[in-house]
Parts: structure tokens; sequence; C-alpha cells
């Protein structure tokens, strides 16, 4: 994508479930203060795979991915991770929201997870946190 087009375009957004946790209120929420922040959102709602976050990954060119868990299915993020290095979009931002206790957090941010938001994070942290990243994963990605 062209430089300019890049400032001109919304940021992309995948926001998805990983695993079996079918709790997606939270998500959707989320996709909400994106699309009502100006970013183009792809919600896929719960129950993804890996294989499946990776292709819209690629086919939607997105710059931001945001992983929703409640239970423990963001163990598997470590795992997309690595898919995403492999794929050659290791420049797409990754966030994941919901319940993390903290020495898990710090797994995912070894990963190479650039946030973690808990329970009690605000819009505008998300928002800005998404905004920045998507940025962020512009830059880079136009670095190629």
């Amino acid at each position: 994508m062209h430089p300019a087009a890049q400032e001109r375009s919304p940021a992309k957004v995948v926001v998805t479930k990983i695993g079996l946790d079918g709790h997606d209120r939270g998500s959707r929420l989320v996709a909400t203060f994106l699309r009502d922040a100006g970013m183009e959102v792809i919600y896929t709602g719960p129950w993804q795979s890996i294989p499946a976050v990776l292709a819209i990954a690629q086919e939607e060119d997105v710059d931001v991915i945001g992983i929703s868990s409640l239970s423990t299915d963001h163990l598997i993020v470590p795992k997309l991770m690595a898919a995403l290095r492999e794929a050659g979009l290791g420049h797409i931002g990754v966030v994941v929201g919901g319940i993390v206790p903290d020495d898990e957090a710090a797994l995912l941010a070894e990963a190479g997870v650039s946030q973690v938001f808990h329970p009690g994070s605000t819009r505008d942290e998300i928002v800005e946190t998404v905004a920045r990243l998507a940025r962020e994963a512009r830059a880079a990605h136009s670095e190629f």
C-alpha cells in the first residue's frame, strides 16, 4: 500500500476469539469502541482457529489483531504470534483483553503481544493503544 493511502485509510483491526471460549460480549463491545473511533473492524465471533485468524489477517491486510479471552484461551496466543512471524506478518500488532493473570500476561509479552487489557481498561485506553499500534504496523510494513 502506498504510504499516502495508508494515512487516508482507517486502521484495520480483527477482533476475534481463538479456542473454545464462547463468551463474546466484551469483544463485541470493544469492536464497537473501535468502529466508533473510525477504524475498520472485522469481527469474527468466537471459536476461531489460529489458521483462520492468520488467513483473515493476510486477506484483509490488517494492522492489529485483538484477541478476547475469558478462560485460558489466551495461552494459545503465543502459537498465533509464531504463526504470524512465520507468515511474514510479524509487523501486525496483537492485543489481548480479558481475564489474564499477571504471570500469564508476562508470558504473552515475551511472545510478542503488544498490550494486555485487563477488566477496567477504559475505552480511551483501548482506542488510543490500538490506533498507535496500527500506525506502528503500517510504518513497519512500509519498510519491507
